[in-house]
């Protein structure tokens, strides 16, 4: 269970049902043939990941989370968060490494930041040209 201070970013939930409505529509053909039965491993995999997949942040620390396994960075490591071209954000590490914050798009930045406790500075609250 997460705790009331900690900011979770996941992919929308529309994901989820695309893949048991995927499901539902590949029985028949695995039903077919006893060799296709591995056809509905893809469509659990996607549901599995939907579910699971996402970012977690709290004062202490930012978890991205993947379909097996997490990863857990100190906020003391992450030198700055940034978007790349596609609007998806990154947190640049102290070694020099890039992690790609899975379900965190560039509009979630504030809140992101948010959840470490700290204020975001006074210019980069306004839009540019204002």
């Amino acid at each position: 269970m997460s705790k009331p201070d900690t900011v979770r970013f996941r992919y929308n939930q529309a994901i989820l049902v695309a893949a048991v409505i995927a499901f539902i529509g590949a029985l028949p053909l695995a039903n077919a043939r006893g060799y296709l039965l591995p056809v509905l491993l893809v469509p659990l995999a996607v549901a599995l990941w939907a579910w699971r997949a996402g970012t977690d942040a709290d004062a202490r620390e930012l978890r991205v989370r993947a379909l097996v396994g997490q990863r857990r960075i100190s906020w003391d490591h992450v030198l700055e968060l940034t978007t790349d071209q596609r609007g998806r954000a990154v947190a640049r590490l102290d070694d020099g490494q890039q992690v790609n914050l899975p379900a965190v798009r560039s509009v979630d930045l504030p809140r992101l930041v948010s959840a470490t406790g700290q204020a975001l500075p006074d210019n980069a609250a306004e839009a540019p040209g204002q």
